[in-house]
């Protein structure tokens, strides 16, 4: 898909991107959990003597079992560890809260037009959507559902495919690099979304989803929510 750019003579007022479903991360593009997260993996970190500013550092974006995978070093004890911090990431989802814009556009969308894509397991992404108050998203594709977590494609491919659009006829909304490349693997265009999204490699970057608009096949950005085009 190009997006149509307006003439250099006239201000940019809106960039338009032909496409036919939208796929959401929900961690940082949907709802803000940055709090919950912090919570539950630093004291899943503590439980483990391992420093927690380490280890919430390196875990956004990423499925929990590809992290304890890497901190974890016996893997007879990973099963127990993904289970405790699968616990308290669930315990820790009721401080989730709606980002800007977030309710508005996914309501403004028709109902089999968008799906969810995140690298947390099923329980958690159903219950940060509903503490943030979002709709349940027509599919759901979590870290339960792929054999291969972000930055592999396979969530972002299933879930157009569920759809029914080829990856290429879809928008990919992303926070973080990972993810960024799982879109971009899959063949999708790709949206960075805030300020971690200036960090990936998408052409354009929104501030949230305030002022986006979807209608007859085309994607709006406002103008002036755009922090790279």
């Amino acid at each position: 898909m190009t997006a149509q750019q307006p003439h250099p003579s006239h201000p940019l007022t809106a960039l338009d991107i032909p496409c036919q479903g939208l796929l959401f991360d929900n961690d940082g593009v949907l709802v803000d959990s940055d709090h919950g997260v912090d919570q539950a993996w630093s004291q899943w970190a503590r439980d483990r003597d391992l420093p927690p500013e380490q280890v919430t550092a390196m875990v956004h974006g990423r499925r929990s079992a590809d992290t304890v995978a890497l901190l974890v070093t016996d893997p007879k004890e990973r099963g127990a560890a993904l289970a405790a911090i699968d616990r308290l990431e669930v315990e820790a989802a009721a401080t989730t809260t709606a980002l800007p814009g977030a309710r508005e556009f996914l309501t403004s969308l028709p109902y089999d037009r968008w799906a969810v894509v995140t690298s947390g397991v099923t329980a958690l992404a159903q219950a940060r959507l509903a503490a943030a108050g979002l709709p349940t998203p027509p599919v759901l594709i979590t870290a339960d559902d792929v054999s291969h977590g972000k930055p592999a494609p396979d969530g972002y491919r299933t879930a157009a495919d569920s759809l029914g659009f080829a990856p290429a006829r879809t928008v990919v909304f992303e926070d973080s690099t990972a993810g960024a490349k799982a879109g971009a693997a899959a063949g999708a265009t790709v949206i960075g979304v805030g300020q971690r999204g200036l960090a990936t490699d998408a052409t354009f970057v929104v501030r949230d989803l305030r002022g986006l608009t979807w209608h007859d096949g085309v994607l709006s950005l406002a103008a002036a929510d755009l922090l790279r085009f």
